[in-house]
């Protein structure tokens, strides 16, 4: 059996139905709980967890995480399609990675003019 949604095979026994279509474990719980950038326990959470563990900056990040981050540190801001191209993720990747480093408080969305950028959590507008 195929899951609808990333192709992968699913083992016998562990898909699941999510409105009439097949899914992995993982894809289920994307599609029935989406990542959600502003959310209050995940960044107590992640705070709180990175704290006690004694990580600041990037240290426990993965490394697609810490490419994102340093990109955005380097270049001072970036749109979503700018990570997309430049680091080669997929759309699903970037919405995966990006509500995490926003509750580890180390990027955040701002809008300039018209444009929606990813910035340094730390970032002032001009």
């Amino acid at each position: 059996m195929e899951c609808a949604r990333c192709k992968q095979p699913i083992p016998e026994g562990e898909e699941c139905n999510y409105y009439g279509k097949i899914l992995c474990e993982d894809c289920y719980i994307e599609a029935a709980e989406p990542p959600k950038t502003c959310d209050v326990a995940a960044v107590y959470s992640a705070k709180k967890h990175r704290a006690l563990a004694g990580q600041t900056g990037t240290e426990g990040l993965t490394e697609q995480q810490k490419n994102i981050y340093e990109y955005v540190k380097k270049h001072g801001k970036a749109t979503k399609q700018e990570l997309l191209d430049a680091l080669g993720l997929s759309p699903r990747d970037m919405d995966r990675q990006l509500p995490i480093l926003r509750h580890c408080e180390l990027l955040k969305a701002h809008k300039i003019g018209q444009e929606i950028y990813i910035v340094p959590f730390d970032f002032e507008a001009p």
